[in-house]
């Protein structure tokens, strides 16, 4: 029976330590399984370093690769998660010229039907900011790229679970070992 491939969440709770990302990079590719995301940033304790991956695959891929993770030396717990399971986010911004803002009256229109910030304007360009899922941010730039985008840039998703995992109890238990 052939498992359905899901967009899948994994955290992965680890020391920072230089190479790691490499190695966990490595997995993925080994198995030639495609990254659509990745953040990495210090999770809730001190010392401890959060990398939020998401993925499309199966179920048991999924498994197979958490099992791999656990297994170097510097990582303290690894999670799979649906995206059902999960509350998440993604952040971008745009840098546009300025005359547009001014002379564009649906570009202001765009801005205030898509809930996006204006984070700085200037004689050259203005700089707008924008969180949400996947499918708002690529609305938001389909609009804007009509007009005319100078830059773009999107974060990887950020996420928490819907479930208490307790897993600050588990990394002071880590940290004071």
């Amino acid at each position: 029976m052939n498992e359905e491939i899901k967009s899948f969440t994994i955290s992965v709770y680890t020391e920072n330590n230089i190479g790691l990302l490499n190695r966990i990079s490595a997995i993925f590719q080994r198995r030639h399984i495609n990254i659509e995301s990745l953040t990495t940033s210090q999770s809730e304790i001190e010392g401890v370093n959060r990398f939020v991956i998401v993925v499309n695959i199966t179920e048991s891929q999924a498994k197979k690769i958490i099992g791999q993770i656990e297994r170097q030396v510097e990582t303290i717990k690894a999670y799979y998660h649906t995206d059902e399971e999960t509350i998440f986010t993604e952040s971008c911004m745009f840098k546009i010229k300025s005359e547009l803002l001014f002379e564009e009256p649906q570009i202001q229109n765009i801005i205030k039907e898509s809930d996006t910030r204006i984070i700085t304007v200037n004689k050259e360009f203005f700089v707008l900011e924008k969180s949400g899922r996947r499918f708002e941010i690529e609305e938001l730039r389909k609009a804007l790229s009509a007009f005319g985008i100078m830059q773009f840039v999107r974060s990887g998703r950020i996420a928490v679970t819907k479930d208490e995992m307790k897993i600050t109890e588990m990394l002071l238990a880590f940290n004071n070992q």
